[in-house]
């Protein structure tokens, strides 16, 4: 795509209204079967709901409430919160209408609430097939629902898009809800996901997929809210043959996007990945609907196109026609993609005055450490910007070309190299929020460096991870308790206030860990953000991010907040629990003990709540092996490096695990060696998440793991007795 020279200017930054959406007077209520595209676009109007993923179509993730403000913060505490019904990562951000708040937990499950007072009015659970859990790169988790003239939509790991009788009472027995339709979205013989929330425009709902860790092929597809047919579908990688789909998308791969793929290279087995896992924005008044594209499938470029291409649409902000599906413009943030760096991050729209011009824009910070804004009528490329100093792998953007200046190392072509940021990204799922008072963009951003390296003896693997990308270290001595504890240290997190026009940080709050929460802006003057460490947060959103007002959620705090209001009285909610795709490898986890029972929660919080959450009763693990040492030097780094491959993105580096799921250093599955075949190649605990192995692991395989994990529990169990242990 051609890219556009930047209209840069200094003047300070004027804020209207956003995408068009001027003050007006007040609306009266509405209930969820009022609620269509008139009612999105009017949610100003409705300060006290919130109807949308984002609030708006524009996603600003702006409440104008402000009974709670940075006067009376300080005496907000627990209004009521909820018990969940998984544990594991929670990621949704509560729909709130007609005193009912919607929300969803890990495993696609969705829930209903009395907004003002908790009581449980239904639940729905889709039956996802636990062993599906193993296609799910960064959790089994879920973001979130839509609403649209009284039904309620969940797209479900298992790739399917479910609606819901949105009412209180209707199609419920026993407080459980039955489905009103449901559609397959994916082909379910490949390792596709579903994790994002919906979005609904003009009675279609529109949902992406995951997957492309393991290898797919992406797109977005639109479906009739009423009945599920398929409105429209659009690829985001080419068709293998690069032939025709009967697709949106066929004319402009057709025209453009074919010739920047080779015609040979693991992509065409691997689908070359490309999912859209999350972002979407909407402009009414263009029509046009924005979706965030994520990396390649291999990672490495080098493997999924040896000819070096572009490989459009990855990691790219795609407009599309939103009635038709059809291509308008798109941005690539990181062409010829070889770090997993997605644009599928939270694209924010808003108008904004840069120069003398009242620009609309299109903002995003993707993982690859930039901060982007784009004209959002055109795709025209006006400002990119690291958003964080320490990014290593390009030194910036060209203005002019739109590409990005990269370090003549960052592609690991000749040797490994120490890349910041890693496939976690400067910046993730975690929503960021804008502020038309402040004109800044809050950003949850972090450091997490990543060694990248090619996997020598790479083979595609169906069904099981495919990057490409080397993740057994180099064979040497295991770091001590004391030399880990330091390694996480160096991990660190901010919240970032981005001035789009100056192109700067006004102000940063800095963390201990990386992977903090989503952000939410009041018109309170307040910006909302909870933490890995369990806590849950209020900053002055103008005054420097002066700490206001914090709580202990017990558990970590990570999807976006939200607020609504009923009967005079504002709500802050937010959803917490243990997993996502950070402690689920056991990268970072502040918390040092687990509890009981873990359930994923609801959080929330007015003036004068006084609610409290139950005790917390953490316990100590036994850290005792499951059996003794066993296996040569050789079997032993066989099994490392199998362990690595394999198994570590969900039980952690050196076999070290946050807790979200098993421990395998003091679990007694590995104490013999028909147990472990049981559940590692048999598939024993399938219904659990813990998928057979068998399609990539020999019996050998799985013994020389089995003798890696003995080895490391009881290397932890020694250095654990001979000293006092830092925080796991």
């Amino acid at each position: 795509m051609k890219r556009f020279e930047a209209m840069l200017g200094s003047a300070a930054l004027l804020v209207l209204a956003a995408c068009g959406e001027q003050a007006a007077a007040p609306l009266p209520p509405i209930t969820a079967a009022e609620v269509n595209g008139a009612a999105i676009i009017a949610a100003d109007q409705r300060p006290d709901i919130w109807i949308s993923h984002g609030r708006t179509y524009s996603e600003q993730r702006f409440s104008p409430l402000k009974q709670i403000n940075t006067t009376t913060v300080k005496e907000v505490g627990l209004a009521w919160h909820a018990t969940l019904d998984a544990n594991r990562g929670m990621e949704s951000t509560p729909i709130v209408v007609d005193g009912v708040m919607y929300v969803t937990s890990a495993w696609s499950m969705v829930y209903a609430y009395d907004a003002k007072t908790g009581e449980r009015l239904w639940s729905y659970d889709p039956g996802v097939d636990k062993a599906r859990g193993v296609y799910a790169c960064c959790d089994v988790v879920n973001r979130g629902v839509a609403i649209w003239e009284g039904k309620v939509f969940v797209g479900t790991i298992d790739g399917r898009l479910v609606a819901l009788d949105a009412s209180r009472t209707g199609s419920v027995a026993d407080g459980v809800k039955s489905p009103l339709w449901e559609v397959v979205t994916v082909d379910q013989s490949k390792p596709y996901t579903i994790t994002g929330a919906p979005r609904v425009i003009d009675g279609k709902v529109i949902i992406g997929n995951g997957g492309a860790e393991l290898g797919v092929r992406g797109y977005i597809s639109a479906y009739n809210a009423n009945d599920g047919k398929l409105a429209w579908r659009f690829y985001t990688t080419p068709n293998p043959n690069k032939q025709p789909d009967g697709a949106a998308s066929d004319k402009v791969f057709a025209e453009k996007a074919n010739d920047t793929w080779g015609d040979t290279g693991d992509w065409v087995q691997s689908g070359g990945g490309g999912t859209a896992w999350d972002a979407m924005a909407y402009d009414p008044d263009l029509g046009i609907l924005y979706v965030g594209i994520g990396n390649g499938s291999p990672w490495n470029h080098r493997l999924r196109d040896p000819d070096g291409k572009d490989n459009l649409f990855l990691s790219s902000i795609l407009a599309l026609k939103a009635d038709t599906g059809e291509y308008v413009w798109h941005y690539q943030t990181t062409p010829g993609e070889t770090w997993d760096y997605t644009a599928t991050q939270h694209i924010i729209l808003a108008d904004i005055k840069i120069g003398d011009a009242v620009r609309k824009v299109a903002m995003q910070a993707p993982k690859n450490g930039f901060f982007y804004v784009l004209d959002r009528a055109t795709g025209e490329l006006i400002s990119a910007d690291k958003y964080q100093d320490n990014i290593n792998w390009a030194s910036s953007v060209d203005l002019t070309t739109g590409r990005p200046v990269e370090d003549p190392g960052a592609r690991y072509l000749e040797t490994p190299f120490m890349t910041i940021p890693g496939p976690l990204g400067a910046h993730n799922w975690h929503p960021m929020a804008f502020s038309p008072d402040t004109g800044l963009v809050y950003i949850p951003a972090q450091t997490l460096p990543q060694l990248y390296a090619p996997q020598a003896d790479f083979a595609y693997r169906p069904g099981f991870w495919n990057t490409g990308i080397e993740f057994a270290s180099a064979p040497g001595p295991v770091p001590t308790l004391n030399e880990r504890l330091a390694g996480r240290a160096a991990l660190k997190g901010q919240l970032v206030a981005w001035d789009p026009v100056a192109k700067k940080p006004r102000w940063t709050v800095d963390y201990a860990t990386p992977w903090n929460g989503g952000v939410l802006a009041t018109a309170g003057g307040l910006v909302f953000q909870g933490g890995l460490d369990g806590k849950f947060r209020a900053y002055d959103a103008a005054k420097g991010g002066a700490a206001l007002w914090e709580t202990d959620g017990q558990y970590p705090v990570m999807s976006g907040p939200m607020s609504y209001e009923i009967d005079g009285e504002q709500y802050i909610a937010v959803t917490a629990g243990w997993g996502t795709a950070l402690p689920l490898t056991g990268g970072g986890n502040p918390i040092p003990k687990v509890g009981s029972p873990e359930l994923g929660r609801v959080l929330v919080y007015k003036i004068g709540g006084t609610a409290e959450l139950e005790p917390y009763f953490p316990y100590e693990i036994e850290t005792v092996a499951a059996t003794e040492d066993f296996g040569s030097a050789a079997e032993l780094e066989h099994g490392r490096v199998l362990y690595e491959r394999n198994c570590m993105v969900c039980h952690g580096g050196l076999v070290v695990s946050s807790g979200v799921v098993t421990d395998l250093r003091w679990s007694k599955a590995p104490a013999t060696k028909e147990g472990f075949a049981d559940i590692v190649l048999d598939g024993l605990y399938a219904s659990a998440g813990m998928a057979s192995f068998k399609a990539t692991l020999s019996a050998t395989d799985a013994e020389a793991i089995r003798a890696y994990i003995v080895n490391r529990g009881n290397e932890d169990a020694k250095a654990i007795a001979a000293q006092a242990p830092p925080q796991q």
